[in-house]
């Protein structure tokens, strides 16, 4: 994986969609904390606890005035499909494109059943509200994961 960026770091800015098909704009969300979160995949099942860990954490982020981010390739909607299935509560952008993921350094050659291929390698990043990154972390294991932000973000503030 090329990751591009290090902590204390200004993330790159971006607009997206996001599942309603609004337009987000970093800088526009700036001035509070932000996990933002790049994930390969709807409905599949690394993907889909990733999201459900994050949603039921929500209000614990939201008691360090943090703000949420899910981003996959994937269309307005299929994130519509996979927040209506799950119930989530999360905002999910999408970067069919994979701009957004490349210049995060998250657009990487893969291997899977001896297939190579381009996607998302699973990575997190918690940034400040001033837009440096305070925290990444890749190859994500989804297991627990949400929880560690959230340790993480405690620890940083």
């Amino acid at each position: 994986m090329s990751n591009l960026l290090d902590i204390g770091q200004n993330v790159p800015d971006f607009t997206l969609n996001n599942h309603n098909g609004e337009t987000i704009n970093l800088k526009d969300i700036l001035g509070q904390w932000l996990i933002l979160y790049f994930y390969p995949k709807d409905n599949t099942p690394g993907c889909t606890t990733e999201a459900q860990d994050f949603t039921r954490l929500t209000p614990e982020f939201e008691s360090f005035s943090a703000k949420i981010i899910g981003i996959s390739p994937d269309s307005e909607k299929s994130h519509c499909k996979f927040i209506d299935k799950y119930d989530l509560s999360i905002e999910l952008l999408c970067d069919p494109d994979h701009t957004v993921a490349e210049a995060y350094g998250v657009w990487s050659l893969k291997k899977f059943m001896g297939k190579k291929y381009m996607g998302i390698v699973r990575s997190t990043f918690i940034i400040n509200p001033e837009g440096k990154i305070a925290y990444i972390w890749s190859k994500v294991r989804v297991k627990n994961h949400a929880e560690k932000v959230l340790n993480q973000l405690q620890t940083l503030q």
